[in-house]
């Protein structure tokens, strides 16, 4: 009896974790297609070949499912690889992480436009600050940490990032189509250049 139980496991956890990447990919293939967030729950179970119910199951809902796979691509698509290292980089190395961002952005644009001009906007907005926060608080933490202590850096960061995402907001929703990766990064670059050299200047006495 034991033994089934420690074989079944395993098992039944990679048909879980199977069920949940193909629901995600399919999500971002049907909202990106039809550029809304107002995809039926049925359809997105067809194309991942599973039941509605495994997608309740696993899910709750579809806006709990659309965020997931939102948070999903970041981690895969960004944090697995080009922004892994950002906090460390040295003024004037961080043209290519961001411009990995940027392209990121472009690529995915009808998905993530359609989720940040639906109900999900908000909560959307809470988990991608939640994925990229930590990066500007060490960052800034390395920089400034001796000045500004543990309030003052995470008062900075948030800052920081919640600008940078009211940018990339802007852009995705309201850029010119085709989006220009390679520009929008010209303009990341020189803000953060700009900010950067203000936060490091010492204080005048």
């Amino acid at each position: 009896m034991d033994a089934d139980w420690t074989t079944e496991v395993p098992a039944k956890d990679r048909r879980v974790r199977r069920s949940r990447a193909a629901l995600m990919r399919a999500a971002i293939a049907l909202v990106g297609d039809r550029g809304t967030a107002a995809v039926p729950v049925s359809d997105i179970a067809e194309t991942a070949d599973v039941s509605r119910q495994v997608l309740y199951q696993q899910f709750g809902d579809r806006d709990a499912l659309l965020l997931e796979a939102a948070l999903d691509l970041v981690r895969r698509e960004l944090l697995e690889g080009p922004l892994d290292g950002l906090s460390e980089a040295a003024p004037g190395d961080e043209r290519a992480p961001m411009l990995a961002l940027a392209r990121h952005f472009a690529t995915h644009r009808r998905f993530y436009r359609a989720l940040l001009t639906s109900s999900s906007a908000f909560a959307l907005n809470q988990a991608l600050t939640s994925v990229f926060l930590p990066l500007n608080r060490e960052g800034i933490g390395r920089m400034l940490g001796d000045r500004l202590g543990r309030q003052g850096v995470e008062d900075l960061a948030a800052f920081l990032t919640g600008g940078a995402g009211a940018l990339v907001n802007a852009w995705v929703i309201e850029g010119p189509e085709p989006l220009d990766p390679e520009e929008f990064t010209d303009r990341l670059t020189a803000i953060r250049s700009v900010v950067t050299d203000l936060i490091t200047k010492e204080p005048c006495r």
